[in-house]
């Protein structure tokens, strides 16, 4: 092997290596850091002590239960992730010059819209661009964009760091539901103040205030304290006991779209509603990158007028 093809081989090795102890630093663990590469943990091991050894720092502190970053650890990650960083930006301000994009997306959104929407769509982005490399996290809670190194998160409701770059895929909101069964058997709501003496189905998304509706009316925005006795992460679930005339849930338009348009629920106080606008955030560093550019442009087409678009319009009276 020449000299210049022993560098490269060098180079090629330790970036592998940066990004092998990145993972291992966001999990916590060595064994799903494997399992996510697709790397056996004794070679993960042995890798990360090749890396110990060539910068003379012990970069984790383990424990047969734990794995944690030392201080130089800290301090290493924060290196490591500006040199990927930047070696990825390189390779993107040059992506316009190639027919095929290339990489790693690295994207998370909640369990619902993941499930039905995002991920179904990041299969055919990849099937546009075969190079490209997809990670999709489902999360029950917000994610941390910069902290746990994600490209993209795909968020319902407002965007409140000021250091994420917003780009909004889709304008939406969430609306008052129940079940015909229901409402016979309870009566209609007719203020927002009436809630307080219903059965509430509490779903907590990730960026909601857990039993407190704000709802945006004729009137201003209003909050509404409401009880339940059951309450779910997942609005399937909360879906699903509206439908059987368990109470009132208030969920994004398209998560019940098809409820309404069968009849299996209703929506009540149709005067108010809470902005509930799809976004997909990244962090300021990555605002330029082509692969970044594309996947939001690509999801942007797919969520209004794909075969998994959101439907907003034309049901529940929007």
């Amino acid at each position: 092997m020449s000299n210049q093809n022993a560098l490269t081989a060098t180079n090629e090795s330790f970036l592998r290596d940066l990004q092998l102890f990145c993972h291992i630093a966001r999990r916590g663990s060595f064994v799903a850091a494997s399992t996510e590469m697709g790397l056996s943990p004794s070679h993960v091991s042995k890798r990360i002590a090749m890396l110990e050894a060539g910068l003379g720092v012990k970069l984790f502190q383990r424990t047969t239960r734990s794995v944690s970053v030392t201080s130089d650890g800290e301090t290493a990650l924060q290196w490591a992730q500006k040199i990927l960083d930047d070696v990825q930006g390189m390779a993107d301000a040059f992506a316009d010059r190639r027919t095929e994009l290339r990489g790693v997306l690295r994207i998370s959104t909640s369990l619902r819209l993941g499930r039905k929407h995002v991920s179904p769509i990041l299969t055919m982005l990849r099937e546009r661009h075969p190079n490209l490399e997809i990670w999709l996290e489902l999360l029950d809670r917000r994610a941390d964009v910069v902290g746990e190194n994600f490209d993209i998160d795909v968020r319902v409701g407002e965007v409140q760091e000021p250091h994420l770059i917003a780009h909004k895929m889709v304008e939406s909101a969430r609306i008052l539901c129940a079940s015909p069964a229901y409402l016979e058997r309870r009566g209609v709501p007719l203020e927002p103040a009436d809630l307080a003496q219903h059965d509430c189905l509490l779903f907590r998304g990730r960026d909601d205030r857990f039993g407190v509706w704000r709802l945006a009316g004729p009137h201003g925005e209003k909050s509404v304290k409401v009880t339940g006795t059951v309450a779910s992460n997942l609005s399937d679930i909360v879906v699903q006991w509206a439908r059987d005339g368990y109470g009132i849930v208030m969920v994004s338009i398209w998560d019940v779209a098809e409820s309404l348009r069968s009849g299996e629920l209703v929506r009540i106080l149709p005067a108010y509603l809470q902005p509930a606008d799809v976004w997909a955030v990244t962090a300021e560093r990555l605002s330029s990158s082509a692969r970044i550019q594309v996947c939001i442009e690509f999801l942007r087409e797919q969520l209004t007028r794909g075969p998994y678009a959101l439907v907003t319009r034309g049901v529940g009276g929007l």
